[in-house]
């Protein structure tokens, strides 16, 4: 106690008092100022952000798009322009969703590398393992040397169903009967007959060929597998661990939150021009499955992309083999990992994905030098550019808006 009164003595008197009260002020008021100043920053730069969206967007005749960023501190902005439905002029919200297609892939891959981790299933398994028994086997085009590590890199030599005249018939029919089953789901043995019999593009494990129809095979041996449905792995693995509730299976037509897509008047798969009618969706999205799957948001697409590219979204390392998998010979001509797009861009590299579903299209990168992701949506998988009918590229659109995150837009 003697202590206590001498030093409050020595320090406390009323001069020492006035000066400590002095400091204490300065340093109030700079952290004051410091915080002002970080928050007029941030300000700024979402107001960026959004202008720069919102010129993207009316340059390139969009409805709408739906965007988001993810810093390398964790702080995560959602955005929106345009219209959600331009017939019923329902703007569009941060909140809005769209399915994503292909970038789906990326959490098959995940959740296959998790059944991996706990010894369920390899990687480096033969498919035969799982699929010998079907009576299509012996019919699919290098069947007995793929493993699913080539089905997950794309380097199996399989086809790819989606573009094949035999499926967007079959399609066809189902759509345009008088007493059309808008929820019909194709079985799945259906995807994979419409590729057999033909001549594979190349050897098992030695080239690159992108096919939706591979990534029905990988869901296809995870249920085996699990003896689960796929969607629950996938929530119990992937989504509910890491709180991504924007993220939800495409698993029926009526998907709570959705922007209405636009497709060209003759497109790919002969479907209506607007995706959605009363609220639904007028194909059933089930029939992606794991080739995609996935109905998103920008601001879940960003977590999740910093979330994997971080190895953070699984309990073990697993980031060097999802990178470094795949066909790697001299005429790769882009480098696919575990369901992962690599690119070499100006900013350094980038990981993530791209997705087309009939209506929209989404992109999802990671800057993994600035520890930066963006994500993009657009209810329109096409544009007029000279009374010309072309697909979308969001490469572009996602630069511009890397470059307002940097500090390098014009």
């Amino acid at each position: 106690m003697e202590l206590l009164r001498l030093t409050y003595r020595k320090f406390f008197k009323p001069k020492n008092a006035f000066l400590c009260l002095i400091v204490l002020v300065i340093l109030l008021l700079t952290g004051a100022c410091q915080r002002t100043e970080e928050g007029d920053e941030f300000a700024l730069l979402k107001e960026q952000f959004q202008a720069e969206l919102d010129k993207l967007c009316a340059e390139a005749g969009f409805p709408g798009a739906t965007a988001a960023f993810i810093l390398a501190d964790g702080q995560t902005v959602g955005f929106a322009t345009g219209l959600a439905d331009k017939d019923q002029n329902i703007p569009m919200t941060p909140e809005t969703r769209m399915p994503s297609g292909s970038v789906g892939k990326t959490y098959v891959a995940a959740v296959a590398i998790s059944l991996a981790h706990e010894g369920i299933l390899s990687l480096d398994d033969k498919i035969a393992t799982w699929f010998s028994d079907e009576d299509w086997f012996s019919r699919l085009p290098n069947g007995p040397d793929i493993t699913l590590r080539m089905l997950l890199t794309h380097s199996s030599g399989l086809k790819d169903h989606v573009y094949s005249p035999q499926f967007h018939h079959a399609l066809q029919e189902i759509i345009s009967a008088p007493d059309a089953d808008l929820d019909y789901r194709f079985p799945l043995r259906d995807f994979v007959g419409f590729i057999l019999d033909q001549e594979p593009l190349f050897p098992a494990g030695e080239g690159f060929a992108y096919t939706d129809t591979g990534y029905i095979l990988v869901g296809m041996i995870i249920e085996k597998a699990t003896g689960s449905d796929y969607y629950e792995e996938l929530n119990k693995r992937v989504l509910i661990p890491l709180s991504l509730s924007r993220t939800t299976p495409a698993d029926r037509r009526d998907l709570e939150g959705l922007a209405n897509g636009h497709l060209a008047a003759k497109n790919l798969m002969g479907l209506p021009e607007r995706t959605l009618e009363n609220g639904m969706l007028l194909f059933n999205p089930i029939n992606e499955w794991t080739g995609g799957g996935l109905v998103n948001n920008p601001q879940d697409l960003v977590r999740w992309a910093k979330l994997l590219y971080e190895e953070k979204a699984l309990d073990k390392p697993y980031l060097d083999e999802l990178l470094n998998s795949g066909f790697r010979g001299e005429s790769a001509d882009r480098r696919y990992g575990l369901g992962v797009s690599i690119r070499e861009t100006e900013f350094g590299p980038a990981y993530g994905h791209g997705g087309w579903y009939p209506g929209y299209r989404t992109s999802m990168g990671y800057f993994s030098d600035h520890k930066i992701a963006i994500a993009i949506q657009v209810n329109t998988d096409f544009r007029v550019v000279s009374g010309q009918e072309k697909g979308v590229d969001l490469g572009p659109f996602e630069k511009k808006l890397m470059e307002v995150l940097l500090g390098r837009s014009e």
